[in-house]
């Protein structure tokens, strides 16, 4: 855990910024495109945002999920899920992933495991953040602050099939390490030792790591926001 203190932000303010990066990161499908014009009004004007969504509406949708996939899903240093960057898909990694559903859980939600998607994925954070409680939210990804920082080296410096540099969900990432206090000291060596790093090695599965029930629905799917 970073030694942060809340003296750049608060994160009630984020919230805003959290809803809309809760919808763009996520896979894109026609209901993502359809409540662009909802998400653009969280955040009007906001320049590191603007071309990702004029992305999201001017690309067609099977090249977007292509895009998509190649990116988060194809590149280790580009994966949406917090916890990777630090353990891998390590037994330790199951305990981490443990202590996000804890964290929702002293919040007053629950993770729905029939989604099939993982508690640590950036999107669920984020709208977990803007719609439940900013404070643990906060935490969370101060927690994983280096995974964040690594997460937009990688889109910053993702080449593309034509020449050029950085990736369209870039602005996303740089948009939310706007919302975070800036890296000082040990935060900055931790994020650079786990760039020249990368994940651990994988040792075992991710069986079991959700021993605890879930008792009720989860209210912060990953997507749009309610």
């Amino acid at each position: 855990m970073f030694p942060f203190t809340r003296t750049h932000a608060r994160p009630d303010t984020a919230r805003p910024v959290w809803a809309a990066l809760s919808v763009l990161l996520d896979y894109p499908t026609p209901a993502l495109v359809a409540s662009l014009d909802a998400v653009e009004a969280l955040v009007p004007g906001h320049a590191r945002l603007a071309p990702l969504i004029a992305h999201l509406r001017d690309t067609e949708i099977g090249q977007l999920q292509e895009e998509y996939v190649a990116t988060f899903d194809h590149t280790r240093k580009c994966a949406l899920y917090l916890t990777y960057f630090s353990y891998g898909d390590t037994r330790r990694r199951g305990m981490a992933l443990v202590h996000f559903k804890e964290a929702y859980r002293a919040a007053g939600v629950e993770w729905d495991e029939s989604t099939g998607e993982l508690p640590d994925h950036l999107c669920a954070v984020l709208q977990f953040g803007a719609t439940v409680d900013a404070d643990a939210a906060w935490r969370l990804l101060l927690d994983h602050r280096a995974a964040v920082e690594m997460l937009r080296l990688a889109l910053t410096g993702w080449r593309n099939d034509d020449g050029t540099t950085g990736s369209p969900w870039a602005g996303a990432l740089v948009a939310l390490c706007d919302t975070l206090p800036t890296l000082q000291g040990d935060e900055a060596d931790a994020v650079r030792r786990l760039v020249e790093q990368g994940p651990p090695a994988e040792e075992v599965g991710l069986e079991g790591y959700g021993s605890t029930p879930i008792i009720a629905p989860a209210t912060i799917p990953v997507g749009a926001p309610r």
